[in-house]
């Protein structure tokens, strides 16, 4: 797989580096800020571009903000986004076109070396993999209006797992379900959300749209 990486600190970029390339990918570029981030995502088409959110000049949404622009010219574009914090509102902005091949993960699990590059792999054959603690911190803080409150415990549960990237048939081995279960809970999801079947939209990342913008 080809990466392309994009990150201020050149000890993490290295890092990084040495991570995907003793896994067997070829790192293709290295940037520090986001105007080099979309000029070099455009001119390589990498099978996976990963980057911090804050990057110069202003060390505040700059990965994210070069990640949107690459999606604009590059439609499903697969980005794998990291952040110090968990800081969801940034999702729903990127989602918005309903593409997958998005990843949101925080730092730390960058050191998690298995999970870090099973998410990698997942965001770059265009799945949606969001960090556990950011979908956890989601589901858990308080809404005036929740449109999730038809789902029921189990429906919020693989709602959850569905977020974080599982397929079908993990979710169903972690909730010692079948996968004809999960396939039911998943179609009562989409149905209690207003998710119609839509050949032009991606229902997997509207419902977890739907549950980050709530």
């Amino acid at each position: 797989m080809r990466i392309l990486i994009a990150d201020d600190s050149v000890l993490l970029r290295q890092g990084l580096v040495l991570i995907l390339q003793d896994a067997g990918h070829e790192v293709v570029a290295e940037v520090g800020d986001g105007d080099s981030l979309v000029e070099a995502a455009l001119r390589l088409r990498p099978d996976l571009v990963i980057s911090d959110i804050r990057m110069p000049p202003s060390h505040a949404d700059e990965g994210l903000r070069a990640a949107m622009r690459i999606r604009a010219c590059w439609p499903g574009a697969p980005v794998l986004l990291l952040s110090q914090y968990v800081v969801a509102a940034h999702l729903p902005e990127l989602l918005g076109d309903g593409e997958g091949g998005i990843g949101y993960l925080l730092k730390d699990r960058v050191t998690q070396i298995e999970e870090f590059l099973a998410a990698a792999l997942r965001v770059a054959r265009g799945e949606l993999v969001l960090d556990p603690d950011v979908v956890a911190r989601t589901m858990r803080r308080g809404r005036r209006r929740d449109p999730l409150e038809d789902l029921t415990p189990r429906e919020r549960e693989v709602l959850q797992l569905m977020a974080e990237g599982r397929t079908n048939a993990s979710i169903a081995e972690m909730l010692v379900i079948s996968e004809g279960a999960v396939e039911k809970h998943t179609q009562r999801i989409f149905a209690k959300l207003g998710l119609l079947p839509d050949a032009a939209v991606h229902r997997r990342v509207k419902a977890v749209l739907t549950m980050l913008s709530a």
